[in-house]
């Protein structure tokens, strides 16, 4: 049995079925844009690229959480 994905990593499949486009790319957009806070990046990828609120945010604290473990 599988344990369920919990935190912002729950959100993935539905951005991937609602944007067309796989996690790895919207991270990559993430990690290249000069932006770097938070709310910044939310904000741009929602007037940039569409994304509701809740897509941008947890793409947004997924990519900078693994970017301060690295």
């Amino acid at each position: 049995m599988t344990t369920p994905v919990k935190g912002p990593a729950s959100y993935f499949p539905s951005i991937e079925k609602k944007y067309g486009r796989p996690i790895t790319a919207w991270k990559d957009l993430i990690r290249a844009s000069p932006l770097t806070k938070h709310m910044e990046l939310v904000t741009w990828l929602k007037t940039e690229h569409g994304l509701g609120h809740g897509h941008a945010n947890a793409l947004v604290a997924h990519t900078l959480a693994e970017n301060s473990s690295e």
